[in-house]
């Protein structure tokens, strides 16, 4: 996807920031470019350290990734949670197989639970496991045109003050002139996500844009 900063500006930004599994990332960007056919769905260093910063904050028990992929974004969230569990759900087993490898490789079979199927499916057996107990924080980075149901489903279970966070929500800047029928779904959810009254949100240029949202 496209930086929206020049480049100069963004490996600045890298080098005054706090690297995290650096020999391990650098190995799995490299594998995800050899073995997948879109590898720029993988989240970028700003973002990955970023998402890892917040779940420090937010310190959740019950957290959930939509969209897998290969794993960089999980390894930075379940590295940061310091109790519960991170539940990762993707449809592809291939990317969520080497996943799994990096996420063994870093230690954190325990923290985080891979789950393959329907994201809507997924999360409807999470909410019976939980037993009432809510979501504390969320990242959505799947198949743009669901995103709209994927915030319906999380958003009624995310608890007061708890944190819901989707990437790509600038699309490449197509968000201004819409073609696609991917263009028009991200469109048409950050005007949900702002029309929300459940929640407030910020909307970051960072990347490819990363909406956070904190339940109300």
């Amino acid at each position: 996807m496209l930086t929206l900063v020049p480049d100069a500006i963004e490996h600045y930004a890298q080098a005054h920031s706090t690297a995290a599994w650096v020999g391990l990332l650098e190995r799995l960007r490299a594998e995800t470019v050899a073995k997948t056919t879109m590898p720029q769905m993988q989240v970028g260093s700003a973002v990955g350290q970023l998402l890892g910063l917040l779940v420090k904050l937010v310190a959740p028990r019950h957290a959930v990734e939509i969209g897998t992929f290969t794993g960089c974004s999980g390894l930075h969230i379940g590295a940061a949670m310091t109790h519960g569990r991170l539940v990762t759900i993707d449809i592809n087993p291939d990317t969520t197989a080497i996943a799994r490898r990096y996420f063994a490789e870093a230690g954190l079979q325990a923290k985080i639970d891979t789950r393959l199927g329907a994201a809507l499916d997924v999360l409807d057996a999470l909410r019976s496991e939980r037993a009432g107990e809510p979501l504390d924080f969320v990242f959505i980075d799947a198949d743009k045109g669901g995103y709209a149901a994927y915030w319906d489903a999380v958003v009624p279970d995310v608890r007061s003050g708890g944190l819901i966070c989707v990437d790509n929500v600038l699309w490449s800047g197509r968000v201004l002139d819409p073609q696609s029928d991917d263009d028009h779904a991200i469109v048409r959810f950050n005007a949900k996500v702002a029309a929300d009254p459940r929640v407030e949100q910020v909307m970051l240029t960072v990347r490819d844009g990363l909406t956070l949202a904190r339940k109300l």
